[in-house]
C-alpha cells in the first residue's frame, strides 16, 4: 500500500513538472539541459529576402568636410525639432582629441561648423570626447568637447565658442558628465587619457581631483557615474575600482576566476538600482581577462562567467515568461561570420545565443509593441525576436560610403528623434545617418527631451 501511494505521489509530481516546463520552458535547467535553454540561432551570410524590410524615415547626409561617425542628437535651437551633431577626431599613437563638430537639421542643412576639417578621421574607432548637455541648467543644450589641451563649451544653437577650460593634452579620450558636487543636475565633468588617468572638474573649470590607475588597475574606456549610496552625489566606476565622489577608492572588484591585470574594464552597466548599495546589481565585462561578472553595489561578486571576450552590455526584458530582466552581451575578437551575442539572466544562466556575421554593435528596443525588447544588430541591420530569429532588416538605401573606400563598422543608437515619445533607431556610417521611426513600440510615459542619450562606444 505504501509503495502504491509513493508511486502515485511521484507520478503527480512528474505531471506538475511537465506542465511547468511546457508553460515556461526557459525556467528549468539541469546538468543534462543544453547550454542555451531558450534559443541557439545563427544568421550569417545571405539574408532571407522574404523578410520585411524597414525603410528609413529620414536619411541625413553628413557634412562632407566636418561630419564624422560620432553622432549625438537634440533640439539645439529650440524650434521643437531634433538636430544632429557629428564629430571627427585626430589620432596619433592612440592619443586623440576632437578635431571637428558640425550641427545639422534633419534635412541635412548645416547650422554651424567648428574645428579643423583637415586633420581628423571620419570613421569611429573609439569614444570621441563630444557630448550634448545642458551644462548651465538653463534648459538649452550646449555642445561640449575635448580638443588638444582644452575642454570647449559651444552654444548649441549657433556653435559659438563660450569658453575654454585648460586640461592636459592627453585628457581627451572621452567626456562624461556627472554630479560630484551634490547639485540639482550633473555639472561636473570627467576627462581621461586612454588607460591610466582620470581628471574631475567642476563647471567653473576647477580641478576637483585626479586619480591614476584607480585601485591599482587601468581605467575603463568610459567611467560610469552611479549614485550608489543615495546621497545625491555620484560614485564613479573608474575601472575595476569604484570611487567616492571625492575621488578616493570605495572598493575594488576582485575576480575569483581571472587575472584582471591582463586587461581593463570594458563595460559597467547598472542592472538594477537599489535603496542601499547591497541592493544594486552591476554587470562588468573584462577586456583581456575574458570575463563577465555580476556584482552588488559594495563590489561583492555574485557570479562570473569566464573564457570569452565579453564586451558591451544591454539590459532589458528579452525573454517572455522569464522573470526579471536579462543581459545581452557580445563576444568580440571572433572570426567574421562567427560573432555571438549571449543572453543571460540575473543568475548568470545562459538563455540564448545569436551568432551573426558581426555582432559588436547592438541595442535593445521594443520595436514591435509586444512588450518585449527585440535585439538590434547594426551590421546588416538585423532585427531579432526573443527566439533569436531575424524578423526584419533596417535598410540603408543608396551609397553608404561615397566610393566605398573607407573601412568602417556601422554604429547604432536609439532615441526619440520624431518627438512622439517613442525611441527610434539610428544607424550611422561615416557619411550618412539613417533614422527609422518606431511606430509600434510603447511611449515612455514620462516627459523626455527628444534626441539621444550621451554616446559611448566602450572601445
Amino acid at each position: 500500500m505504501l509503495i502504491v501511494k509513493e508511486h502515485k505521489r511521484l507520478v503527480f509530481h512528474w505531471i506538475l513538472f511537465c506542465v511547468f516546463v511546457s508553460v515556461n520552458p526557459c525556467t528549468y535547467l539541469d546538468a543534462k539541459a543544453k547550454d542555451f535553454i531558450c534559443f541557439d540561432t545563427e544568421d550569417v551570410g545571405q539574408q532571407d529576402r522574404q523578410l520585411p524590410v524597414i525603410q528609413p524615415w529620414k536619411i541625413v547626409h553628413l557634412d562632407p568636410d566636418y561630419g564624422g561617425q560620432w553622432i549625438l542628437a537634440a533640439d539645439l535651437n529650440g524650434d521643437g525639432a531634433v538636430d544632429i551633431v557629428s564629430a571627427e577626431n585626430f589620432n596619433k599613437d592612440d592619443v586623440h582629441y576632437t578635431s571637428t563638430a558640425v550641427a545639422q537639421n534633419l534635412d541635412g542643412s548645416v547650422l554651424w561648423q567648428w574645428g579643423n576639417p583637415d586633420i581628423g578621421r571620419k570613421n569611429r574607432h573609439h569614444d570621441v570626447a563630444c557630448q550634448i548637455h545642458d551644462w548651465n541648467g538653463d534648459s538649452k543644450s550646449e555642445v561640449v568637447l575635448c580638443t588638444k589641451g582644452f575642454l570647449v563649451e559651444l552654444e548649441g544653437a549657433t556653435g559659438r565658442e563660450l569658453r575654454r577650460i585648460p586640461i592636459p593634452d592627453e585628457a581627451a579620450d572621452c567626456l562624461v558628465f556627472c554630479n560630484l558636487s551634490g547639485n540639482s543636475h550633473p555639472t561636473d565633468v570627467l576627462v581621461k587619457d586612454r588607460y591610466h588617468q582620470i581628471w574631475a572638474y567642476n563647471r567653473q573649470g576647477k580641478l576637483l581631483w585626479t586619480v591614476r590607475d584607480p585601485g591599482g588597475f587601468r581605467t575603463a574606456h568610459q567611467p560610469r557615474p552611479i549614485d550608489i549610496d543615495g546621497d545625491g552625489r555620484d560614485e564613479i566606476m573608474a575601472g575595476y575600482a569604484m570611487l567616492n565622489s571625492d575621488g578616493s577608492v570605495r572598493w575594488v572588484y576582485k575576480s575569483k576566476q581571472v587575472d584582471q591585470a591582463k586587461g581593463h574594464l570594458d563595460c559597467a552597466r547598472v542592472f538594477r538600482q537599489g535603496v542601499s548599495p547591497e541592493d544594486f546589481r552591476i554587470v562588468l565585462t573584462c577586456c583581456g581577462a575574458n570575463n563577465i561578472a555580476f556584482v552588488d553595489g559594495n563590489g561583492k561578486v555574485l557570479w562570473e562567467v569566464s573564457g570569452h571576450h565579453f564586451e558591451s552590455v544591454d539590459v532589458g526584458r528579452i525573454i517572455p515568461g522569464h522573470a526579471g530582466l536579462q543581459i545581452c552581451v557580445d563576444i568580440d575578437h571572433q572570426p567574421y561570420g562567427k560573432s555571438p551575442l549571449w543572453v543571460l539572466d540575473e543568475q548568470g544562466q545562459p538563455l540564448g545565443r545569436l551568432v551573426t556575421d558581426y555582432s559588436r554593435h547592438h541595442c535593445l528596443l521594443d520595436f514591435t509593441g509586444d512588450g518585449i525588447e527585440e535585439i538590434l544588430v547594426a551590421h546588416k541591420g538585423g532585427l531579432y525576436d526573443h527566439q533569436g530569429r531575424r524578423i526584419g532588416t533596417f535598410n540603408t538605401p543608396g551609397e553608404e560610403i561615397p566610393g566605398g573606400t573607407i573601412k568602417y563598422e556601422k554604429s547604432m543608437l536609439i532615441g526619440d528623434i520624431t518627438g512622439d515619445g517613442r525611441a527610434d533607431v539610428i544607424l550611422v556610417t561615416p557619411y550618412n545617418v539613417y533614422i527609422y521611426q518606431n511606430t509600434s513600440g510603447p511611449k515612455t510615459g514620462k516627459p523626455v527631451r527628444p534626441g539621444t542619450e550621451p554616446n559611448f562606444t566602450l572601445y
